[in-house]
């Protein structure tokens, strides 16, 4: 069963599966990053500072100022602005992924073409061509 074991893990798909697993993980970080310390501002900027995150509905009783507060009360609340938010920023990771899948695409695409592509040279008429102009040339001068 040991062996068993050895044998599943050392299969390409699993390492693999592991490898994109590792490498998604490091690059959620950076996409997260991107997305709340540079895009969110610029975002922040253009709508007048507005931060959707602090938008909320309380369905409970109490008025409360933030998200927290009514959440540390043990009150219902509807977050309408954090959900706004991951919206926003899951469109803004899709739309960065793509592009990253584009490049990679475009990348791969170059490197599969061949360099050394010699261009196509006019050999001139093929031998077929050739005898049959013959034949034609010899046809013309019988029956002039």
């Amino acid at each position: 069963m040991i062996n068993e074991f050895k044998d599943f893990i050392a299969k390409g798909n699993v390492m693999d599966m592991a490898v994109g697993i590792i490498i998604g993980a490091a690059f959620t970080a950076i996409v997260t990053s991107l997305v709340g310390d540079l895009i969110n501002p610029v975002i922040a900027l253009f709508t007048g500072g507005i931060d959707f995150s602090g938008w909320f509905y309380v369905l409970g009783d109490g008025e409360f100022a933030s998200i927290e507060a009514a959440t540390e009360a043990g009150v219902p609340v509807f977050a309408v602005g954090k959900f706004i938010m991951a919206v926003i920023n899951f469109l803004i990771v899709a739309f960065v992924v793509f592009m990253l899948v584009k490049m990679v695409n475009r990348i791969k695409a170059a490197a599969e073409r061949p360099d050394d592509a010699a261009p196509e040279v006019d050999s001139g008429p093929s031998e077929l061509d050739v005898l049959l102009e013959i034949r034609d040339a010899l046809k013309a001068d019988r029956v002039a």
